[in-house]
């Protein structure tokens, strides 16, 4: 049976869930889920996710929720297709993890409300970002950064010196980002902004992101 994506091209987690295959060459089927209507709030989609949330993810009569649980799942099973985003190295396993685990308890945290306010709030409703809140979150942003780009004098990928899990976690929030004046605390960094222009240009990046608003 074919892989099924239900989910929103404005939606980041999804997109994560896209790219990840497109690093895999999967074939899929993208759903889209009407963000604006509920829909996501309806029994198809409550059924394998009860917080009803997207992206929802079906590969047989495997059914998933949760982006980065949903990505783990693709790079073990599909392990012998496309990019090795996971290493068989312990050591180097170990780093991938560590690194997505700041992505997610650090970076997601920093950036995703950033995301609405400067993307989500015109796209959606037509409304201007708050200023005082966008000023505040890339202050935070900027010291996040500053370790990043300690990192990758270091390292040419957040896990070592091939593109992997860890970097791909990042993508989609950088992706809508490099569209505001946010891109300037990237652009401000030598070292990030040589990894921004790496990941964003991958194929898989360009594939996942045809018909993304941003």
């Amino acid at each position: 049976m074919a892989i099924k994506v239900y989910g929103s091209m404005i939606s980041t987690a999804t997109l994560r869930v896209l790219v990840c295959l497109a690093e895999k060459d999967l074939h899929f089927e993208l759903i889209y889920v009407d963000l604006a209507s509920g829909e996501q709030k309806k029994p198809h989609i409550l059924s394998t996710n009860p917080f009803g949330q997207i992206p929802v993810f079906e590969d047989g009569d495997v059914k998933l929720m949760e982006s980065r649980a949903i990505m783990q799942y693709i790079a073990r099973t599909y392990v012998n297709k496309g990019t090795d985003l996971i290493s068989n190295d312990l050591k180097k396993a170990a780093e991938q993890s560590m690194w997505m685990e700041v992505e997610s308890q650090k970076f997601e945290p920093a950036t995703t409300r950033l995301v609405w306010e400067l993307c989500m709030k015109r796209l959606l409703f037509g409304e201007k970002e708050d200023e005082a809140v966008v000023n505040e979150l890339e202050k935070k942003l900027g010291c996040l950064l500053d370790v990043y780009e300690a990192r990758m004098t270091e390292s040419k990928y957040l896990g070592g010196d091939s593109f992997s899990m860890a970097d791909l976690y990042h993508v989609p929030v950088i992706k809508f980002l490099m569209g505001t004046k946010t891109k300037k605390l990237f652009d401000a960094r030598p070292h990030v902004s040589a990894w921004v222009a790496d990941i964003l240009s991958r194929p898989s990046c360009l594939k996942a992101f045809c018909g993304c608003p941003y």
